[in-house]
């Protein structure tokens, strides 16, 4: 228990870091009064159009065939090796960028500023793994997300978790999806990336807190099984949902489940569905009662809920370059004659008035005031559904992967004795 403890205690606090971002330095141009001629800035050159067709071609292929291997030949060693790839191709070889997790961020600031042009890849890498989720699960997480892959090499004694606790730590990607949506729609940051704590590894050029964050993380996954992806990925809640509506899921069992027991504790992740006995049938009313009660909490929440968010969009606002900016001057007149900072620097040579500025400023805080009701609002939904969620009780006969949060992984498959068409019992693989 208190291993638990001071799990959920380092995974809240991580996922709460993001909310101190550096602002973005921007040197002034240098003034020469000796004839010199500015030299043009030189740009690194784009990435070009063929090798990023290349890495969509790579996407396609890894996911229909981490599909097939899932799904037809129910591989787990065909799933380790595809792990293997994707963490050489997509993690070190693409060092981590296009990330269908960060791309999520792309998305938002597409929508919000017309100004924006999103790279066909970047959609692509968004769009596929959510499409092949919604008809086969999430196979993508299973070997082609190199986030997902890395945790899974280190899980060595996976320990498991009381649900409550698991109820508890997958809040937390909601809140974080709320958060970096709102981020990426103001133009503030792209908190996602900012935060990776594995791009850094896979690039090797992380500072060394970003060092110690990944490692840490890679150190916790030996005993909990991919910590990143189950408490904190935002784009893991979108692919929970899509999954849930996939009808050619994974399943433990090709044929009839025998309820050998085999397959219990073969979910380090806690993704399987134990048979539920049925019991007596509740009265009628009291269900209807039960139902009522939650329709009425459920709007009680979100109001709760975006009030409570939308009260600090002054602060979230701050992490805004801008704004930040703007709250420094207004404290302080004098600064622009005094201070010689690269902030204040930028500002003056940008040719700006202060009233310009604030109005910006004000702008974006207003902005941040309406995201933060939306967002508030989608948090006490999310509290509502899962408290709803646990009022139902669903009767089960049979081990079934639970299709939101089972990651495809196949391990569950070498546990079970059964073979298509007939029952055999199989040597099983440790």
């Amino acid at each position: 228990m208190k291993k638990q403890i001071i799990v959920i205690l380092f995974l809240i606090f991580t996922s709460l870091q993001f909310t101190s971002v550096f602002a973005q330095q921007r040197f002034p141009k240098p003034e020469f009064e000796s004839g010199h001629t500015q030299p043009p800035t030189l740009k690194p050159e784009a990435r070009a159009p063929i090798l990023e067709y290349l890495d969509i071609v790579v996407l396609l292929v890894s996911l229909s065939l981490v599909t097939w291997l899932v799904l037809k030949k129910r591989s787990r060693i065909g799933v380790l090796l595809m792990s293997i790839f994707s963490i050489a191709y997509f993690g070190f070889f693409r060092e981590g960028c296009v990330c269908s997790v960060g791309s999520l961020q792309n998305i938002v600031l597409a929508i919000f500023n017309p100004g924006y042009h999103i790279p066909i890849s970047v959609l692509v890498f968004f769009a596929v793994p959510l499409l092949f989720s919604l008809f086969y699960g999430r196979t993508f997480c299973a070997a082609v997300c190199p986030l997902g892959a890395i945790q899974d090499f280190f899980l060595l004694r996976p320990v498991s978790m009381k649900a409550w606790v698991q109820s508890v730590l997958g809040v937390i990607p909601y809140i974080y999806l709320g958060l970096s949506i709102l981020y990426a729609a103001t133009s503030t940051d792209f908190v996602i990336c900012r935060y990776d704590p594995f791009i850094g590894i896979f690039r090797l050029n992380a500072t060394f807190m970003m060092f110690v964050l990944g490692g840490a993380f890679l150190l916790i996954s030996m005993f909990i099984g991919r910590p990143y992806c189950r408490f904190l990925c935002p784009y893991g809640v979108l692919l929970n949902l899509t999954s849930r509506l996939s009808k050619k899921h994974l399943t433990i069992t090709p044929a009839a489940c025998i309820q050998c027991r085999l397959c219990e504790d073969s979910c380090p992740f806690g993704a399987i569905n134990k048979p539920v006995p049925a019991k007596v049938a509740e009265d009628r009313k009291t269900i209807i009662r039960r139902y009522s009660w939650m329709i009425i909490l459920i709007p009680v929440l979100m109001f709760i809920g975006g009030w409570t968010v939308a009260s600090f969009h002054e602060t979230l606002a701050k992490v805004n370059p801008k704004v930040r900016l703007a709250s420094i001057i207004h404290e302080n007149p004098t600064i622009l004659d005094e201070d010689t900072s690269i902030d204040i620097d930028a500002f003056r040579s940008s040719g700006k008035t202060r009233a310009e500025l604030f109005t910006e400023a004000a702008d974006i805080v207003s902005d941040f005031y309406l995201g933060g009701w939306i967002s508030g609002a989608f948090l006490g939904l999310v509290f509502g559904l899962t408290l709803t969620k646990l009022t139902i009780i669903r009767y089960r006969i049979d081990y079934t992967p639970n299709k939101g949060t089972c990651f495809s992984c196949a391990r569950c498959v070498d546990y079970c004795p059964v073979v298509k068409d007939k029952i055999e019992i199989k040597t099983l693989k440790i």
